[in-house]
């Protein structure tokens, strides 16, 4: 009798069968996980531009613009905070809250 070891045929396209399925049961998982990664990276901006707006008020008894808050190095040290999502932060003038106009958020 001759024992040879190795995979046949059919072996070998299980495997390759098995492996394309998690395939396609993983890529839809991953691309959702990063579009929600974006999204909460967007809100945490949003939520950082806030306070910053909030500590702008406190210390100079005056409400800021968007654009003289985001060049000021004090509040901002390394630039306005950019969506992931290639979306652009705004403020509202009356509620003095940031809002971004990428789509889902």
């Amino acid at each position: 009798m001759c024992n040879k070891k190795g995979l046949t045929l059919v072996e070998l396209l299980l495997v390759v069968v098995i492996l394309g399925i998690l395939a396609v049961i993983a890529i839809p998982r991953i691309t959702t996980s990063a579009t929600t990664a974006r999204t909460n990276v967007c809100l945490t901006n949003q939520g950082t531009m806030d306070t910053q707006i909030e500590l702008y008020r406190t210390d100079t008894d005056n409400w800021p613009t968007f654009a003289t808050l985001v060049a000021d190095a004090n509040y901002f040290p390394d630039g306005a905070p950019a969506c992931p999502s290639s979306g652009t932060y705004t403020m509202s003038g009356t509620t003095y809250r940031t809002a971004c106009d990428a789509s889902g958020h």
